[in-house]
């Protein structure tokens, strides 16, 4: 919980997405078992904020319902034409009114930003009492981002879009990240003030940091040292990038905490999976949805596990397992199907077809099939 509570955070999810040429909202793409609003809802959550926006466009029902049902105390703010950032923005002031305090605005689409980030963006604005705190990142390659200028002593003196740097700006590898820790009542004053006199026709969130600027407000570019967590998802190619990172995350995090795994770079893993201490995880595994792995326990090579419990000191290999419960000691595989609701007692076992009667795994239900049919 940030110790700083911020009076909102607007989170912009009204984006069309056509690029992701998907039948599925781009922001409902999922990144390693969670969409990419739910991870953006979950940074924001670590802000403690008083109150929560999201902006969903016009007939976004499906990912207003996605907030409803993951952040029901969000207030929904339907942006009835893309009409840019600082738009959405100012729809949000028209509907809810002048908002005093800390206003945050990130995205939907950015998956990566940790809520830790978010909180340091915050403090840096209540620290140096700027109108606005920009969160910034060295890129690799800059390339389309807007520049973040600096004066001679450091300070920030502009946003420069690429179209309009001169070549010495287009070396600058500090880029916007586009998200901002706003003065709540500046913001509605600037937002009011913003132009379409752009190439778009749309009113963009950066011109609100060039008024404030200009009207002799003081403006705070804050770092980000991890450029992946800016990075927005327009594609299937960002996504699949995307989901690599965060999964690498989950890895290491699992491994600085004591889990073996024999081959990150075959492992996947849903955020919501949980791996016990001295587990050891194969090559070529996949573990989704609330698999929990207990300490001893074996899994991989060449497993799915989805939704189910391993107890400890099992081992499961070459196996597909749905909705199951393997009890402590219990062997799995090879070449094992689990279906949902399968229960594998203490020390018992669940083999390829071939295996004995008596040695298969106990079921609940019916139509199981060979790999985990009832003892006799």
């Amino acid at each position: 919980m940030s110790a700083i509570r911020p009076a909102a955070v607007i989170v912009l999810a009204a984006g069309e997405g056509t690029r992701m040429k998907s039948s599925t909202p781009k922001m409902l793409h999922q990144v390693c078992g969670r969409t990419m609003l739910g991870h953006a809802l979950a940074a924001a959550g670590e802000l403690a904020p008083d109150r929560l926006i999201v902006v969903v466009g016009h007939g976004g029902d499906q990912v207003a319902a996605q907030v409803a049902a993951q952040a029901p105390q969000a207030r929904i703010v339907v942006q009835d034409y893309l009409g840019g950032t600082g738009h959405a923005v100012r729809v949000v002031l028209e509907t809810v009114g002048t908002i005093r305090g800390t206003v945050v605005v990130t995205y939907a689409d950015t998956p990566l930003l940790r809520g830790a980030t978010l909180v340091d963006l915050v403090a840096e604005r209540a620290r140096s009492g700027a109108a606005a705190a920009i969160l910034t990142a060295r890129a690799p390659n800059p390339t389309g981002y807007g520049r973040i200028v600096r004066d001679a002593s450091g300070a920030f003196a502009c946003i420069v879009e690429e179209a309009d740097a001169s070549p010495e700006q287009r070396a600058i590898d500090e880029v916007n990240s586009g998200m901002y820790a706003f003065n709540g009542e500046l913001l509605a004053d600037a937002v009011k003030r913003v132009r379409t006199d752009n190439a778009q026709g749309e009113e963009y969130l950066t011109e609100v940091v060039s008024i404030l600027s200009c009207d002799g407000y003081p403006v705070a570019p804050v770092p980000c040292p991890d450029f992946e967590e800016v990075q927005g998802v327009n594609d299937l190619v960002q996504l699949a990038h995307a989901r690599k990172v965060m999964n690498s995350r989950l890895l290491g995090s699992a491994m600085r905490a004591g889990v073996e795994i024999a081959d990150p770079a075959s492992t996947w893993v849903d955020i919501s999976v949980d791996l016990a201490a001295g587990t050891y995880i194969g090559p070529g595994t996949q573990l989704e949805g609330r698999t929990a792995v207990a300490a001893g326990a074996r899994v991989g090579p060449g497993c799915l596990l989805r939704d189910t419990v391993v107890g400890a000191d099992a081992t499961v290999i070459q196996s597909l397992c749905e909705s199951a419960v393997i009890g402590d000691g219990a062997a799995v595989g090879p070449f094992a199907h689990l279906r949902p609701g399968s229960r594998l007692g203490s020390g018992e076992r669940a083999g390829p077809p071939s295996a004995s009667a008596a040695t298969r795994a106990r079921s609940t239900g019916q139509g199981q099939g060979s790999q985990a049919e009832p003892s006799p």
